[in-house]
Protein backbone atom coordinates (compact mmCIF):
# COMPACT_ATOMS: atom_id res chain seq x y z
CA UNK A 1 0.00 0.00 0.00
CA UNK A 2 3.47 2.29 -0.52
CA UNK A 3 2.20 5.20 -2.55
CA UNK A 4 4.04 4.63 -6.09
CA UNK A 5 5.30 7.88 -8.22
CA UNK A 6 1.33 8.22 -10.09
CA UNK A 7 0.00 8.42 -6.97
CA UNK A 8 1.90 11.29 -5.53
CA UNK A 9 1.49 13.09 -8.63
CA UNK A 10 -2.03 13.00 -7.88
CA UNK A 11 -1.43 13.67 -4.83
CA UNK A 12 0.03 17.09 -5.91
CA UNK A 13 -2.73 17.49 -8.12
CA UNK A 14 -5.45 17.34 -5.48
CA UNK A 15 -3.92 20.17 -3.64
CA UNK A 16 -4.31 22.31 -7.08
CA UNK A 17 -7.63 21.02 -7.82
CA UNK A 18 -10.98 20.42 -5.66
CA UNK A 19 -12.27 17.73 -7.61
CA UNK A 20 -9.05 16.02 -7.34
CA UNK A 21 -8.99 16.03 -4.00
CA UNK A 22 -12.35 14.82 -3.60
CA UNK A 23 -11.17 12.00 -5.92
CA UNK A 24 -8.05 11.15 -3.28
CA UNK A 25 -10.12 11.54 0.15
CA UNK A 26 -12.24 8.65 -2.00
CA UNK A 27 -9.15 6.48 -2.76
CA UNK A 28 -8.00 7.18 0.56
CA UNK A 29 -11.30 5.79 2.35
CA UNK A 30 -11.10 2.66 -0.30
CA UNK A 31 -7.21 1.98 1.09
CA UNK A 32 -8.01 2.13 4.81
CA UNK A 33 -11.96 0.87 5.28
CA UNK A 34 -9.94 -2.66 6.37
CA UNK A 35 -9.52 -1.53 9.43
CA UNK A 36 -12.34 -0.44 10.33
CA UNK A 37 -13.72 -3.61 11.50
CA UNK A 38 -11.13 -4.16 13.28
CA UNK A 39 -11.73 -1.44 15.71
CA UNK A 40 -13.23 -2.45 18.91
CA UNK A 41 -15.21 -0.03 21.35
CA UNK A 42 -13.24 1.77 23.63
CA UNK A 43 -9.83 1.22 21.22
CA UNK A 44 -7.06 4.05 21.71
CA UNK A 45 -6.93 6.05 18.70
CA UNK A 46 -3.78 4.91 16.64
CA UNK A 47 -0.65 7.14 16.81
CA UNK A 48 0.67 8.87 13.75
CA UNK A 49 3.77 5.89 13.80
CA UNK A 50 0.96 3.41 14.24
CA UNK A 51 -1.21 4.54 11.15
CA UNK A 52 2.43 4.00 9.23
CA UNK A 53 2.60 0.29 9.89
CA UNK A 54 -0.83 -0.16 8.91
CA UNK A 55 -0.52 1.41 5.42
CA UNK A 56 1.98 -1.64 4.90
CA UNK A 57 -0.58 -3.99 5.57
CA UNK A 58 -3.50 -5.36 3.62
CA UNK A 59 -6.00 -7.64 4.69
CA UNK A 60 -9.15 -9.21 2.74
CA UNK A 61 -10.84 -12.23 2.61
CA UNK A 62 -11.88 -14.87 -0.07
CA UNK A 63 -13.61 -18.12 -0.69
CA UNK A 64 -13.68 -18.87 3.39
CA UNK A 65 -9.80 -17.61 3.89
CA UNK A 66 -8.41 -14.64 5.40
CA UNK A 67 -5.14 -13.29 3.36
CA UNK A 68 -3.02 -10.94 5.24
CA UNK A 69 0.42 -9.19 3.95
CA UNK A 70 2.55 -7.49 6.84
CA UNK A 71 5.91 -6.58 6.17
CA UNK A 72 8.91 -4.43 8.06
CA UNK A 73 10.59 -4.67 11.32
CA UNK A 74 9.29 -7.91 13.96
CA UNK A 75 7.78 -5.51 15.43
CA UNK A 76 6.06 -3.89 12.29
CA UNK A 77 4.65 -6.76 11.13
CA UNK A 78 3.91 -8.56 14.44
CA UNK A 79 1.45 -5.10 15.15
CA UNK A 80 -0.02 -5.38 11.67
CA UNK A 81 -0.89 -8.84 12.31
CA UNK A 82 -2.68 -8.21 15.74
CA UNK A 83 -4.19 -4.99 14.88
CA UNK A 84 -5.87 -6.65 11.63
CA UNK A 85 -6.59 -9.91 13.08
CA UNK A 86 -7.68 -9.14 16.54
CA UNK A 87 -11.15 -10.40 16.42
CA UNK A 88 -9.83 -13.88 14.84
CA UNK A 89 -7.38 -14.25 17.09
CA UNK A 90 -9.17 -13.53 20.38
CA UNK A 91 -12.43 -15.90 19.29
CA UNK A 92 -9.02 -18.58 18.40
CA UNK A 93 -7.72 -17.92 21.83
CA UNK A 94 -10.80 -18.30 23.54
CA UNK A 95 -11.73 -21.83 21.69
CA UNK A 96 -8.25 -22.92 22.90
CA UNK A 97 -8.62 -22.20 26.34
CA UNK A 98 -12.18 -23.89 26.24
CA UNK A 99 -10.52 -26.61 25.08
CA UNK A 100 -7.72 -26.65 27.35
CA UNK A 101 -9.94 -26.29 30.57
CA UNK A 102 -12.56 -29.09 29.43
CA UNK A 103 -9.43 -31.71 28.30
CA UNK A 104 -7.15 -31.20 31.63
CA UNK A 105 -9.97 -29.93 34.25
CA UNK A 106 -7.08 -27.01 34.75
CA UNK A 107 -7.09 -23.32 34.28
CA UNK A 108 -5.68 -21.46 31.11
CA UNK A 109 -3.48 -19.00 33.05
CA UNK A 110 -1.87 -21.99 34.99
CA UNK A 111 -1.24 -23.07 31.47
CA UNK A 112 0.44 -19.65 30.73
CA UNK A 113 2.52 -19.24 33.28
CA UNK A 114 3.95 -22.65 32.77
CA UNK A 115 4.60 -21.78 28.63
CA UNK A 116 6.47 -18.88 29.96
CA UNK A 117 8.82 -20.43 31.91
CA UNK A 118 9.50 -22.98 30.01
CA UNK A 119 9.90 -21.37 26.71
CA UNK A 120 10.34 -17.42 27.00
CA UNK A 121 14.47 -17.62 27.06
CA UNK A 122 14.48 -20.17 24.29
CA UNK A 123 12.60 -17.72 21.72
CA UNK A 124 15.45 -16.20 19.74
CA UNK A 125 14.78 -12.03 19.96
CA UNK A 126 13.06 -11.79 16.55
CA UNK A 127 10.39 -14.33 17.37
CA UNK A 128 9.72 -12.51 20.46
CA UNK A 129 9.49 -9.51 19.14
CA UNK A 130 6.92 -10.40 16.26
CA UNK A 131 4.88 -12.00 19.40
CA UNK A 132 5.16 -8.89 21.45
CA UNK A 133 4.06 -6.53 18.38
CA UNK A 134 1.11 -9.14 18.13
CA UNK A 135 -0.03 -8.49 21.63
CA UNK A 136 0.96 -4.52 20.77
CA UNK A 137 -1.73 -4.74 17.86
CA UNK A 138 -4.64 -6.15 19.55
CA UNK A 139 -4.58 -4.04 22.27
CA UNK A 140 -3.91 -1.06 19.95
CA UNK A 141 -7.46 -2.75 18.53
CA UNK A 142 -9.22 -2.91 22.33
CA UNK A 143 -8.43 -6.70 22.50
CA UNK A 144 -6.29 -7.36 25.39
CA UNK A 145 -3.94 -10.26 25.54
CA UNK A 146 -0.58 -10.93 26.69
CA UNK A 147 3.35 -12.14 25.82
CA UNK A 148 2.46 -15.38 27.91
CA UNK A 149 -0.78 -15.73 26.23
CA UNK A 150 0.83 -15.92 22.89
CA UNK A 151 3.02 -17.90 23.61
CA UNK A 152 1.29 -20.51 25.07
CA UNK A 153 -0.93 -20.23 22.62
CA UNK A 154 1.27 -20.47 19.48
CA UNK A 155 2.93 -23.59 21.54
CA UNK A 156 -0.65 -25.19 21.92
CA UNK A 157 0.12 -27.87 20.04
CA UNK A 158 3.29 -29.35 21.70
CA UNK A 159 1.78 -27.94 25.17
CA UNK A 160 -1.32 -29.97 24.75
CA UNK A 161 -0.31 -33.05 22.99
CA UNK A 162 3.53 -33.75 24.07
CA UNK A 163 4.31 -31.83 27.10
CA UNK A 164 3.42 -33.98 30.27
CA UNK A 165 4.60 -32.37 33.77
CA UNK A 166 3.02 -33.88 36.68
CA UNK A 167 0.38 -32.31 37.69
CA UNK A 168 -1.25 -33.90 34.24
CA UNK A 169 0.19 -37.36 34.24
CA UNK A 170 -2.99 -38.81 35.63
CA UNK A 171 -4.92 -36.80 32.74
CA UNK A 172 -2.72 -38.26 29.85
CA UNK A 173 -2.78 -41.98 31.12
CA UNK A 174 -6.45 -41.66 31.27
CA UNK A 175 -8.27 -40.07 28.37
CA UNK A 176 -5.72 -38.50 25.98
CA UNK A 177 -5.70 -40.34 22.65
CA UNK A 178 -2.08 -41.11 21.44
CA UNK A 179 -2.42 -40.98 17.66
CA UNK A 180 -2.30 -37.35 16.69
CA UNK A 181 -3.72 -38.09 13.17
CA UNK A 182 -3.14 -34.89 11.86
CA UNK A 183 -2.41 -34.61 8.14
CA UNK A 184 -1.82 -36.83 4.97
CA UNK A 185 0.49 -35.44 2.12
CA UNK A 186 2.90 -36.41 -0.93
CA UNK A 187 5.60 -34.58 -2.55
CA UNK A 188 7.02 -35.54 -6.23
CA UNK A 189 9.32 -35.19 -8.77
CA UNK A 190 11.18 -36.09 -11.73
CA UNK A 191 9.68 -38.88 -13.79
CA UNK A 192 6.67 -38.64 -11.05
CA UNK A 193 4.91 -35.67 -12.06
CA UNK A 194 3.87 -34.77 -15.69
CA UNK A 195 6.72 -32.18 -15.86
CA UNK A 196 9.39 -33.56 -14.20
CA UNK A 197 8.98 -30.49 -11.67
CA UNK A 198 8.18 -30.68 -8.11
CA UNK A 199 4.60 -31.31 -7.40
CA UNK A 200 3.56 -31.25 -3.27
CA UNK A 201 -0.21 -31.57 -2.02
CA UNK A 202 -1.13 -31.21 1.34
CA UNK A 203 -4.41 -31.07 3.84
CA UNK A 204 -5.10 -30.64 7.27
CA UNK A 205 -7.17 -33.25 9.70
CA UNK A 206 -8.24 -31.92 12.98
CA UNK A 207 -10.65 -31.33 15.30
CA UNK A 208 -13.84 -29.71 14.54
CA UNK A 209 -14.24 -27.73 17.91
CA UNK A 210 -10.71 -26.77 17.48
CA UNK A 211 -9.33 -22.93 16.47
CA UNK A 212 -9.10 -23.73 12.59
CA UNK A 213 -6.15 -22.73 9.75
CA UNK A 214 -7.99 -20.59 7.41
CA UNK A 215 -5.34 -17.39 7.72
CA UNK A 216 -3.22 -17.35 4.67
CA UNK A 217 -0.08 -14.92 5.64
CA UNK A 218 2.34 -13.80 3.30
CA UNK A 219 5.53 -12.12 5.48
CA UNK A 220 8.06 -9.68 3.99
CA UNK A 221 10.26 -9.65 6.64
CA UNK A 222 13.53 -7.25 7.00
CA UNK A 223 15.61 -9.86 6.67
CA UNK A 224 15.63 -13.51 5.17
CA UNK A 225 13.05 -14.78 2.78
CA UNK A 226 9.66 -14.00 1.76
CA UNK A 227 7.11 -16.60 3.23
CA UNK A 228 3.66 -17.50 1.78
CA UNK A 229 2.04 -19.72 4.74
CA UNK A 230 -1.46 -20.95 5.43
CA UNK A 231 -1.74 -20.78 9.44
CA UNK A 232 -4.05 -20.09 12.65
CA UNK A 233 -4.71 -15.90 13.36
CA UNK A 234 -2.05 -15.42 15.84
CA UNK A 235 0.57 -17.74 14.94
CA UNK A 236 3.81 -16.66 13.80
CA UNK A 237 4.63 -20.16 12.61
CA UNK A 238 2.71 -22.30 9.68
CA UNK A 239 1.49 -25.13 12.07
CA UNK A 240 -0.61 -27.05 9.32
CA UNK A 241 2.17 -27.27 7.92
CA UNK A 242 2.06 -25.98 4.08
CA UNK A 243 4.45 -22.82 2.55
CA UNK A 244 6.37 -21.74 0.34
CA UNK A 245 9.34 -19.07 0.31
CA UNK A 246 11.04 -17.13 -2.07
CA UNK A 247 14.13 -19.34 -1.90
CA UNK A 248 12.70 -21.69 -3.87
CA UNK A 249 11.51 -23.73 -0.88
CA UNK A 250 7.97 -25.64 -0.25
CA UNK A 251 7.28 -27.85 2.47
CA UNK A 252 4.48 -29.32 4.73
CA UNK A 253 4.25 -32.16 7.35
CA UNK A 254 2.04 -34.65 8.38
CA UNK A 255 2.32 -35.85 12.46
CA UNK A 256 4.29 -38.27 13.80
CA UNK A 257 1.50 -40.60 15.13
CA UNK A 258 1.50 -42.42 18.56
CA UNK A 259 4.44 -40.48 19.20
CA UNK A 260 6.23 -40.39 22.74
CA UNK A 261 8.89 -37.92 24.00
CA UNK A 262 9.54 -34.30 24.85
CA UNK A 263 12.42 -32.46 26.42
CA UNK A 264 11.13 -29.17 28.10
CA UNK A 265 15.07 -27.75 28.09
CA UNK A 266 14.79 -27.48 24.01
CA UNK A 267 13.41 -24.88 22.19
CA UNK A 268 9.94 -25.06 20.75
CA UNK A 269 9.26 -26.28 17.51
CA UNK A 270 7.44 -23.37 16.39
CA UNK A 271 10.01 -20.81 17.04
CA UNK A 272 12.37 -23.58 15.06
CA UNK A 273 10.37 -23.73 12.00
CA UNK A 274 9.41 -19.96 11.65
CA UNK A 275 13.32 -19.65 11.94
CA UNK A 276 13.86 -22.25 9.54
CA UNK A 277 11.54 -21.19 6.93
CA UNK A 278 12.43 -17.36 7.10
CA UNK A 279 16.34 -17.91 7.26
CA UNK A 280 16.80 -21.19 5.30
CA UNK A 281 18.45 -20.84 1.54
CA UNK A 282 18.59 -24.67 1.02
CA UNK A 283 16.59 -27.72 2.27
CA UNK A 284 19.83 -28.88 4.33
CA UNK A 285 19.45 -25.57 6.21
CA UNK A 286 16.58 -25.59 6.96
CA UNK A 287 16.51 -29.31 8.17
CA UNK A 288 19.71 -27.92 10.64
CA UNK A 289 17.69 -25.00 12.03
CA UNK A 290 15.17 -27.34 12.74
CA UNK A 291 17.23 -30.26 14.49
CA UNK A 292 18.46 -27.27 16.76
CA UNK A 293 17.42 -27.23 20.23
CA UNK A 294 14.77 -29.88 19.41
CA UNK A 295 12.48 -30.85 22.01
CA UNK A 296 10.66 -33.77 20.60
CA UNK A 297 7.47 -31.26 20.49
CA UNK A 298 5.34 -31.62 17.40
CA UNK A 299 7.27 -34.50 16.10
CA UNK A 300 6.45 -34.69 12.51
CA UNK A 301 7.63 -36.46 9.11
CA UNK A 302 8.64 -33.00 6.46
CA UNK A 303 8.11 -32.84 3.18
CA UNK A 304 10.12 -30.70 1.45
CA UNK A 305 11.10 -29.47 -1.83
CA UNK A 306 13.66 -27.02 -4.00
CA UNK A 307 11.68 -25.75 -6.73
CA UNK A 308 15.04 -24.49 -8.61
CA UNK A 309 16.86 -27.78 -8.33
CA UNK A 310 13.97 -30.17 -8.62
CA UNK A 311 14.87 -31.82 -5.33
CA UNK A 312 12.87 -33.08 -2.52
CA UNK A 313 13.43 -34.73 1.01
CA UNK A 314 11.44 -36.03 3.72
CA UNK A 315 12.79 -34.98 7.48
CA UNK A 316 11.36 -37.36 10.46
CA UNK A 317 12.08 -35.46 13.05
CA UNK A 318 11.91 -37.30 16.46
CA UNK A 319 13.17 -36.53 19.58
CA UNK A 320 16.02 -39.44 19.83
CA UNK A 321 16.70 -40.35 16.79
CA UNK A 322 16.38 -38.70 12.99
CA UNK A 323 15.29 -39.85 9.82
CA UNK A 324 16.27 -38.18 6.48
CA UNK A 325 16.31 -38.89 2.65
CA UNK A 326 16.71 -37.04 -0.56
CA UNK A 327 16.43 -37.41 -4.04
CA UNK A 328 15.66 -35.99 -7.55
CA UNK A 329 12.98 -38.73 -8.92
CA UNK A 330 10.58 -39.91 -7.02
CA UNK A 331 8.19 -39.24 -4.16
CA UNK A 332 7.70 -39.11 -0.52
CA UNK A 333 4.26 -39.65 1.48
CA UNK A 334 2.70 -39.19 4.77
CA UNK A 335 0.19 -40.12 6.99
CA UNK A 336 1.30 -39.67 10.65
CA UNK A 337 3.36 -43.15 10.50
CA UNK A 338 7.21 -43.05 10.57
CA UNK A 339 9.07 -44.75 7.87
CA UNK A 340 11.95 -44.66 9.30
CA UNK A 341 12.45 -47.56 11.41
CA UNK A 342 14.32 -46.38 14.69
CA UNK A 343 11.77 -43.45 15.03
CA UNK A 344 9.17 -45.51 14.39
CA UNK A 345 10.21 -48.70 17.03
CA UNK A 346 11.86 -46.49 19.51
CA UNK A 347 9.71 -43.50 19.79
CA UNK A 348 6.69 -44.32 18.66
CA UNK A 349 3.78 -47.07 19.44
CA UNK A 350 2.25 -47.42 15.77
CA UNK A 351 0.54 -50.12 14.79
CA UNK A 352 2.49 -49.71 11.49
CA UNK A 353 0.27 -53.05 9.84
CA UNK A 354 -3.30 -52.68 11.48
CA UNK A 355 -4.99 -51.41 8.26
CA UNK A 356 -8.03 -50.73 10.44
CA UNK A 357 -5.73 -47.35 11.58
CA UNK A 358 -5.64 -44.22 9.64
CA UNK A 359 -2.52 -44.02 9.64
CA UNK A 360 -1.91 -47.43 8.02
CA UNK A 361 -5.10 -47.56 5.41
CA UNK A 362 -3.63 -43.79 4.33
CA UNK A 363 -0.42 -44.86 3.82
CA UNK A 364 -1.56 -47.82 1.74
CA UNK A 365 -3.77 -45.31 -0.41
CA UNK A 366 -0.93 -42.83 -1.16
CA UNK A 367 1.22 -46.03 -2.57
CA UNK A 368 -1.99 -47.06 -4.50
CA UNK A 369 -2.40 -43.14 -6.23
CA UNK A 370 1.56 -42.60 -7.05
CA UNK A 371 1.39 -46.25 -9.11
CA UNK A 372 -1.31 -45.55 -10.82
CA UNK A 373 -0.18 -41.42 -11.41
CA UNK A 374 3.24 -42.38 -12.30
CA UNK A 375 4.18 -39.81 -14.98
CA UNK A 376 1.03 -37.90 -14.84
CA UNK A 377 1.07 -36.44 -11.44
CA UNK A 378 -0.11 -32.34 -11.71
CA UNK A 379 -1.86 -29.72 -9.74
CA UNK A 380 -5.19 -31.08 -10.95
CA UNK A 381 -4.28 -34.49 -10.04
CA UNK A 382 -2.94 -33.28 -6.76
CA UNK A 383 -6.50 -31.86 -5.80
CA UNK A 384 -7.85 -34.83 -6.03
CA UNK A 385 -5.73 -37.22 -3.74
CA UNK A 386 -6.01 -34.47 -1.58
CA UNK A 387 -10.68 -35.14 -2.21
CA UNK A 388 -9.95 -38.89 -1.81
CA UNK A 389 -12.67 -41.02 -0.34
CA UNK A 390 -11.74 -44.61 -0.88
CA UNK A 391 -11.00 -46.49 2.42
CA UNK A 392 -8.25 -49.45 1.73
CA UNK A 393 -9.59 -51.36 4.68
CA UNK A 394 -12.93 -51.41 3.54
CA UNK A 395 -11.93 -51.18 -0.11
CA UNK A 396 -14.62 -49.60 -0.92
CA UNK A 397 -15.29 -45.24 -1.47
CA UNK A 398 -16.38 -44.22 2.21
CA UNK A 399 -15.57 -41.37 3.79
CA UNK A 400 -14.41 -42.34 6.83
CA UNK A 401 -11.24 -41.69 9.17
CA UNK A 402 -8.93 -43.82 7.32
CA UNK A 403 -9.75 -41.73 3.37
CA UNK A 404 -7.62 -39.19 2.40
CA UNK A 405 -9.83 -36.82 2.81
CA UNK A 406 -11.18 -37.66 6.23
CA UNK A 407 -14.93 -37.60 8.35
CA UNK A 408 -14.94 -38.62 11.49
CA UNK A 409 -18.27 -37.40 11.92
CA UNK A 410 -19.33 -39.53 9.70
CA UNK A 411 -18.06 -42.38 11.09
CA UNK A 412 -20.95 -44.57 13.14
CA UNK A 413 -18.80 -47.93 13.83
CA UNK A 414 -15.28 -47.19 14.02
CA UNK A 415 -12.93 -50.48 13.48
CA UNK A 416 -10.68 -49.59 16.38
CA UNK A 417 -11.21 -49.32 19.98
CA UNK A 418 -9.12 -45.87 20.36
CA UNK A 419 -12.07 -44.28 17.69
CA UNK A 420 -15.17 -42.60 19.04
CA UNK A 421 -18.54 -42.45 16.89
CA UNK A 422 -18.66 -39.60 14.91
CA UNK A 423 -16.25 -38.14 16.55
CA UNK A 424 -16.47 -34.55 14.88
CA UNK A 425 -12.75 -34.16 12.99
CA UNK A 426 -11.14 -34.85 9.82
CA UNK A 427 -9.71 -32.74 6.67
CA UNK A 428 -10.73 -29.04 6.96
CA UNK A 429 -8.27 -27.73 4.13
CA UNK A 430 -6.47 -28.90 0.76
CA UNK A 431 -3.45 -27.21 -0.59
CA UNK A 432 -1.54 -27.89 -3.53
CA UNK A 433 1.54 -26.44 -5.84
CA UNK A 434 3.61 -27.00 -8.53
CA UNK A 435 7.34 -25.58 -9.66
CA UNK A 436 5.83 -23.04 -12.24
CA UNK A 437 3.21 -21.59 -9.27
CA UNK A 438 6.14 -21.46 -6.17
CA UNK A 439 8.36 -19.55 -8.47
CA UNK A 440 5.58 -16.67 -8.61
CA UNK A 441 4.60 -17.14 -4.69
CA UNK A 442 1.27 -18.61 -5.06
CA UNK A 443 -0.35 -21.95 -4.31
CA UNK A 444 -3.81 -22.84 -4.45
CA UNK A 445 -6.36 -23.39 -2.00
CA UNK A 446 -9.82 -24.71 -0.63
CA UNK A 447 -11.05 -24.17 2.56
CA UNK A 448 -13.28 -26.68 4.12
CA UNK A 449 -13.62 -30.40 3.64
CA UNK A 450 -11.00 -31.19 0.79
CA UNK A 451 -14.19 -32.66 -1.29
CA UNK A 452 -16.31 -29.45 -0.89
CA UNK A 453 -18.40 -31.19 1.57
CA UNK A 454 -20.21 -29.17 3.62
CA UNK A 455 -20.49 -29.04 7.56
CA UNK A 456 -23.25 -28.00 9.69
CA UNK A 457 -22.49 -27.72 13.48
CA UNK A 458 -26.43 -27.28 14.50
CA UNK A 459 -27.75 -30.17 13.21
CA UNK A 460 -24.26 -32.22 14.08
CA UNK A 461 -24.93 -31.53 17.59
CA UNK A 462 -28.64 -31.75 17.61
CA UNK A 463 -27.82 -35.41 16.27
CA UNK A 464 -25.20 -36.25 18.53
CA UNK A 465 -26.04 -34.73 22.17
CA UNK A 466 -23.12 -36.37 23.36
CA UNK A 467 -20.92 -33.53 22.09
CA UNK A 468 -23.02 -30.72 24.07
CA UNK A 469 -19.95 -29.27 25.86
CA UNK A 470 -18.85 -27.93 22.34
CA UNK A 471 -21.92 -26.14 21.67
CA UNK A 472 -20.43 -22.94 21.92
CA UNK A 473 -16.64 -23.93 19.58
CA UNK A 474 -17.61 -25.80 17.14
CA UNK A 475 -18.10 -24.21 13.96
CA UNK A 476 -19.92 -25.08 10.37
CA UNK A 477 -17.98 -24.53 7.21
CA UNK A 478 -20.19 -24.22 3.99
CA UNK A 479 -18.77 -25.67 0.76
CA UNK A 480 -16.12 -23.62 -0.67
CA UNK A 481 -14.33 -23.51 -4.09
CA UNK A 482 -10.89 -23.80 -4.95
CA UNK A 483 -8.93 -20.66 -5.24
CA UNK A 484 -5.22 -19.63 -5.80
CA UNK A 485 -3.59 -16.99 -3.20
CA UNK A 486 -0.08 -15.35 -4.61
CA UNK A 487 2.28 -13.34 -2.85
CA UNK A 488 1.43 -9.44 -2.61
CA UNK A 489 -1.83 -9.52 -3.64
CA UNK A 490 -4.38 -7.24 -3.42
CA UNK A 491 -8.25 -7.43 -3.19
Amino acid sequence: MTIDPKRRSAADGAARHPRGASILFVLAVQALCWWLPVLAAGAPPLTTIQQAWLSSANRHEKAGWVYLHIEGTPQQRGFQYGYSLAKEISAAVRTTRVDWEYKTATEWKWLLKKASKMFTRKIDKENLAELDGIVEGMQAAGVPSSREEMIAYNAYTELAGYWWPEELKKIKEGTVDPQKQSCSAFIATGSMTADGGVVLGHNSMCSYQDPLPNVILDIVPETGHRILMQTWAGWIHSGTDFFITDAGLVGAETTIGWFEGFDPKGTPEFSRMRRATQDADSIMQWCDIMKQGNNGGYANAWLLGDVNTGEIARLELGLKHVGFERKHDGYFIGSNIAEDPKVLRFETNTPDTDIRASSVARRVRWKQLMSQYTGKIDVEAARGFEADHFDTYLGEDRPSTRSLCSHGEMEHEPATPWRIPNDPGGTIDAKVVDARMAKKMSFAARWGSACGMAFDAQKFLADHPQFEWMKDILQSRPAEPWTEFVAGEKQ
